[in-house]
């Protein structure tokens, strides 16, 4: 487990479907949050570790948020062991969740539970990065990432300077935000890395 701030923290582990060539490290994130009252997991897999599940099992989730169509994860786990809603985009839900008695799907722009915000990072509804405004906190799913330097890089797109450096220059210039949280690599950085960021090459594997 790590700490963030008041009412947010996470937890890494290795991810199950790992393999040597895959472009991303083998540990990866999951958080938690707890605003306005109400406990949210985002993007989570699995705990591997007691202490986290004690810690949720406490909190009680109410809503398991995927934050792009292949950060599924363990959504499922969460709906069927907390009665949480899922939340996440409409496409991947028959593919990769399956059934499930509570939904809801997402898009830029949409407010969860707690007054968390979906933001549009210019990838076309692929990823909905998350503000935490209790937290002024920034959540990615593979959007922004750390590299092996311990850098945060944009992950690549064909568009990216066409839409994704825009829209995160918007992102940063409408929200407070002093954490940024990336799944994959180092997961707790600043805004000013973030800015940081958005000057480097973009990340390609």
């Amino acid at each position: 487990m790590f700490e963030v701030a008041d009412g947010l923290w996470g937890w890494r582990r290795r991810h199950p479907e790992w393999f040597e060539e895959a472009e991303w490290e083998p540990d990866v994130s999951s958080f938690c949050v707890t605003s306005r009252g109400v406990t949210l997991v985002l993007d989570p897999i699995e705990p591997d570790d007691d202490a986290v599940w004690s810690r949720l099992d406490e909190l009680q989730p109410r809503a398991a948020v995927y934050l792009k169509p292949d950060h599924v994860r363990d959504v499922r786990l969460f709906h069927d062991r907390y009665g949480a809603t899922v939340y996440g985009e409409m496409d991947a839900l028959e593919e990769r969740v399956g059934a499930v008695e509570r939904f809801e799907a997402t898009a830029p722009g949409v407010e969860l539970p707690g007054g968390v915000r979906l933001l549009d990072d210019g990838r076309w509804r692929r990823e909905t990065p998350a503000y935490l405004p209790e937290q002024r906190t920034i959540v990615f799913a593979d959007g922004l990432m750390c590299d092996p330097d311990g850098e945060l890089r944009i992950w690549f797109t064909s568009w990216h300077e066409q839409r994704v450096v825009p829209a995160l220059r918007q992102i940063l210039a409408a929200n407070e935000i002093e954490h940024v949280l990336v799944s994959h690599g180092e997961p707790v950085h600043t805004r000013d890395e973030l800015e940081a960021a958005l000057t480097r090459k973009p990340w390609s594997g």
